[in-house]
């Protein structure tokens, strides 16, 4: 008789201790193997598939659309063949759903996947089944078995009070279903224009101006009178990456006396130099790329400025490699990949590594651990169009360069008055860690380097 395996949540690593279920990939009664993404998770750090490690037959799931989920906590159960590998998968699945149904042998461990595997399997039919000669009701967790099959009837789980099987969505964007979210929008009820019934952002917008045009109607019908608006507002719930962010800049302002100067720059000379190696053949370098490369070599003159203090507070621990952090834009929002031990990249490895992390920032595909570790950040928040701010530190970091938008201003140059590419530069740091004239140096030596880029060879 076929043994039924309870997968809990796995340790996402970082420290998560929870996931919110963005999107079920299984239904009750499927035929799923080794290693096949079962659900759909959002963490604080980035949206993710997991995998189950069990082969067999989905006998229940657990969590809603939009709950959280403790690690450890169960996800789904599978009914597999008992023992460890004492019979394969199709034995196991053929006791439980017939021979018909299509399966895959299992390997071993769990994180490996079998080559070419095909992702869904047929599903199993699914209700509430009893041998002929009982006809009281089986337990309400059970998986059915077509009538032909003589097996088992049922195979009971050990299911809590609340154990549903959400339908799959078609939805793949996490934008539309953050949308839907924030809107109140029950994604089951929106008709999909997109392929195969896709549902879209315009789907979902579509959805909230009908939603907001109903009520407008009832209340005309129904009480001529005018309507009192509420006064209390709209209560958004911080959740995922909003409230590990706004959880993590909360204790940054707290705990870290933070200081900030900056400076004006010339970076006429930097975007020639720019001009000047993407002129070359190979991959093209960004101004990213080269506000790295000085990120860099100025921590190597001032390392106090790459390091943290320490969870009691009783010292600064420094730290040997630059793991650079960069602001960049996704669509879960705001993010800060991490460029692990910068300072051994070439320039034009930066460049490449910068490219890779923003695209996977932007698509939502970054891994968790991409995300974590970083020792220094830079911000180039030049990218909105601004050319100043006073940046939070990232938590537990001791600093972060800010870099406005390069634009064409007035400028005294060799004496005269020219049009030059100006930048402003800001500085944010931990006054703990150093006082105004390090960060001064810092800010002063990096401001000299985008003004003339020839003194960084002095420093490779």
């Amino acid at each position: 008789m076929p043994v039924v395996r309870e997968f809990t949540l796995p340790d996402l690593g970082e420290g998560l201790t929870g996931a919110e279920v963005v999107r079920w990939l299984v239904e009750v009664g499927e035929v799923i193997a080794v290693d096949q993404p079962v659900v759909e998770v959002e963490t604080a750090k980035a949206v993710v598939e997991v995998p189950c490690p069990y082969g067999g037959v989905v006998t229940a799931l657990f969590g809603e659309v939009g709950q959280e989920i403790a690690v450890g906590a169960p996800l789904v159960t599978v009914a597999v063949a008992p023992g460890e590998g004492e019979r394969p998968l199709a034995v196991a699945v053929e006791a439980v759903a017939g021979p018909a149904a299509e399966v895959e042998r299992p390997l071993v461990g769990y994180g490996v996947a079998e080559p070419g595997r095909s992702g869904r399997r047929r599903r199993v039919g699914v209700g509430v089944a009893a041998p002929a000669a009982a006809p009281a009701a089986a337990p309400a967790a059970a998986v059915a078995v077509p009538a032909a099959v003589a097996a088992p009837a049922a195979v009971a789980v050990p299911a809590p009070a609340v154990v549903r099987a959400p339908a799959v969505l078609p939805v793949i964007s996490p934008l539309v279903r953050r949308l839907a979210r924030e809107q109140g929008v029950d994604l089951a009820t929106v008709p999909g224009s997109g392929p195969d019934g896709l549902i879209m952002r315009a789907d979902v917008e579509r959805a909230v101006a009908a939603r907001a045009a109903a009520p407008a109607a009832v209340t005309t019908a129904a009480a001529p009178g005018p309507s009192v608006p509420s006064a209390a507002g709209e209560v958004v719930p911080l959740r995922g990456l909003r409230r590990a962010v706004a959880e993590k800049l909360g204790r940054s302002h707290r705990e870290i006396p933070a200081a900030t100067c900056w400076v004006d720059a010339d970076a006429t000379e930097l975007m020639a130099l720019r001009r000047q190696l993407n002129a070359a053949p190979g991959p093209k370098v960004s101004v990213l790329a080269l506000l790295a490369r000085i990120c860099t070599v100025a921590l190597e003159r001032f390392p106090d400025l790459n390091s943290s203090v320490t969870e009691d507070g009783s010292g600064i621990r420094r730290h040997p490699a630059v793991h650079l952090g960069f602001a960049a834009q996704g669509e879960r929002g705001l993010v800060v990949p991490v460029v692990r031990d910068a300072q051994r990249l070439t320039t034009e490895q930066l460049g490449v590594e910068l490219g890779r992390l923003t695209e996977a920032a932007r698509t939502g595909s970054i891994a968790p651990a991409e995300l974590t570790g970083g020792t220094f950040t830079l911000n180039n928040y030049g990218v909105f169009g601004v050319d100043g701010s006073t940046p939070i530190l990232n938590h537990p970091e001791a600093a972060m360069l800010g870099v406005g938008r390069i634009v064409a201003k007035p400028w005294v140059h060799q004496g005269e008055l020219a049009v030059r590419e100006v930048t402003q530069l800001s500085f944010t740091f931990d006054h703990r860690v150093c006082d105004g004239g390090t960060a001064g140096g810092f800010l002063r030596f990096v401001a000299d380097c985008v003004e003339r880029p020839g003194l960084l060879l002095r420093q490779l």
